[in-house]
């Protein structure tokens, strides 16, 4: 097995992009109270007992300290409907919070409202891999909104679910088709 890929950082980032992923904003409050919050995708979940989620976030990232100090932070599963946000908390030069409708979760960490679903996780273990820290959070508490479809991210463009008619997208369709 070769020491060394055979391909950079750029064609990994456009193979990584033929996988749809759910786009989400992570939120905290850095060691000075103030309202952190970054545009990620690569939330996931780990287990369900105990209840863990991870994501990632680069080293590089102006947010790094105040993640990986942080006891408290919540994931906002975006719905289709704010992409306008992704984009505001993938933004550097804005104040990402600014005229925001926010809540107060565990800790004081900013919750933001109409997302199809939010997480508020307590720190479990934050792991050093390659270029990022993998941040596992255990779930302290979970909402989410009825019938809101999430916002989606593929090939470098946000996309939203199209549901085919006349087709079961139900569980136990899925379960059917796949059995």
């Amino acid at each position: 097995m070769p020491s060394h890929p055979s391909f950079d950082a750029d064609v990994l980032r456009g193979v990584l992009g033929h996988f749809a992923t759910g786009v989400t904003v992570i939120t905290t409050r850095d060691t000075g109270r103030q309202r952190v919050g970054v545009t990620a995708n690569s939330f996931n979940s780990v287990s369900l007992d105990p209840p863990l989620v991870l994501w990632s976030l680069s080293r590089q990232s102006s947010s790094h300290a105040a993640f990986t100090s942080a006891r408290y932070w919540a994931v906002h599963v975006l719905s289709e409907a704010q992409e306008a946000l992704s984009r505001r908390f993938a933004s550097r030069s804005i104040d990402r919070f600014a005229g925001l409708d926010i809540e107060e979760g565990h800790g004081g960490t900013p919750l933001l409202s109409g997302c199809a679903a939010r997480f508020e996780c307590e720190t479990f273990s934050l792991h050093e891999s390659g270029d990022h820290t993998v941040l596992i959070g255990r779930v302290l508490a979970v909402d989410q909104r009825a019938g809101a479809s999430p916002l989606v991210f593929h090939g470098g463009r946000y996309r939203h679910l199209a549901e085919p008619s006349g087709s079961d997208q139900s569980a136990a369709g899925l379960a059917a088709v796949l059995a």
